[in-house]
């Protein structure tokens, strides 16, 4: 549990209990996220302490409740889909449940995953067998990124720049160049690029060490991104994602700013951009995001930076904030 700003701690919490239409989890694995990390630093406003983090979730069903179907059977793995939904605010009257006005996240809006079990609806639940253990929480992740790419509208034609190469934006080039895009990987990160690489970019920028503006037109022709994503969250990413794209490109934010962004706004006009936010995931992204490491051709394992054992949770965060520069995804292995 986050206690405080800069501290963890192990405690004892009731037992959850399946009641109608839940299934009781048992975790295997979860994985830290951005907002964990901003969580446990202070620095994320849609959270009040103390909070169990955690909403990258991969487990096993441990028992049922009343009125749940029987593919829902003890023993199944499953996926955690972590948000809410109201159902009637226009979010999701568009069908566009995963931006609902009133979602509460695991681990944001109310208590995580972290911890030997959790009860949930069946309906957050995605059964899959196929994938190891370790890798569903990978899952969670890298959809928020896969949605991003989605947002932005990408394909096989565009020239797409993402901006930093954690997780989130890890799952952003993944899903650009699964639509067959040319990604360009920018990062500070040296190791955090040569997996992007690794993962299919065609192209990295080394932020710390080269100007990016001018190493995007060399790369383009002079031309710009067709599709900027950022996942970092910096004023500084924010309006330089404006400067490399082309005109009448697209902009997508997956990252947020938790300062106020100053912008000179004549390139939204001139450049007439498409910008866009990007918020959480589909169920169409989870699917996409299990077809894609079901077939890659080798096993996500270096994604994971760190694997912690559930005794030594309380050690992740902190242990994170300390390695941020070569961390892409610390695990947690109840």
């Amino acid at each position: 549990m986050i206690e405080s700003e800069g501290r963890c701690r192990m405690h004892d919490v009731a037992e959850p209990q399946a009641g109608p239409g839940e299934v009781l989890v048992t975790v295997r694995h979860i994985g830290m996220c951005g907002s964990d990390l901003n969580t446990f630093k202070g620095l994320n406003p849609l959270v009040t302490l103390p909070r169990i983090p955690g909403h990258e979730i991969g487990g096993e069903i441990a028992a049922v409740g009343p009125d749940v179907p029987a593919e829902y059977a003890v023993g199944k793995r499953v996926i955690v889909v972590p948000y809410t939904s109201c159902g009637h605010c226009t979010s999701c009257r568009r069908g566009r449940v995963n931006a609902c006005k009133t979602n509460r996240t695991l681990g944001v809006q109310q208590n995580g995953g972290l911890a030997e079990r959790i009860a949930l609806p069946h309906g957050k639940l995605i059964l899959n067998d196929t994938l190891a253990p370790r890798h569903l929480a990978l899952v969670e992740p890298l959809s928020v990124g896969f949605h991003a790419v989605a947002r932005g509208r990408v394909t096989e034609q565009d020239r797409v720049v993402v901006i930093g190469c954690g997780m989130i934006g890890m799952g952003a080039v993944a899903g650009a160049v699964a639509r067959g895009a040319e990604v360009i990987a920018v990062d500070v990160s040296r190791a955090k690029t040569e997996m992007a690489l690794k993962y299919g970019a065609r192209h990295a920028i080394d932020a710390s060490a080269e100007n990016v503006q001018e190493r995007v037109e060399a790369l383009t022709g002079g031309d710009g991104a067709d599709v900027v994503i950022e996942a970092v969250g910096l004023p500084a990413t924010f309006t330089q994602s404006i400067d490399l794209a082309c005109f009448s490109g697209r902009v997508v934010y997956v990252g947020y700013a938790k300062e106020q962004v100053s912008y000179k706004t004549q390139l939204f006009n001139l450049k007439e951009l498409d910008i866009m936010g990007s918020r959480n995931a589909t169920a169409e992204d989870f699917r996409s995001v299990i077809q894609y490491l079901e077939t890659l051709e080798h096993a996500p394992d270096d994604l994971i930076s760190k694997v912690f054992p559930f005794s030594e949770a309380d050690q992740a965060l902190p242990y994170w904030d300390s390695e941020r520069a070569s961390t892409i995804k610390v695990l947690i292995e109840v």
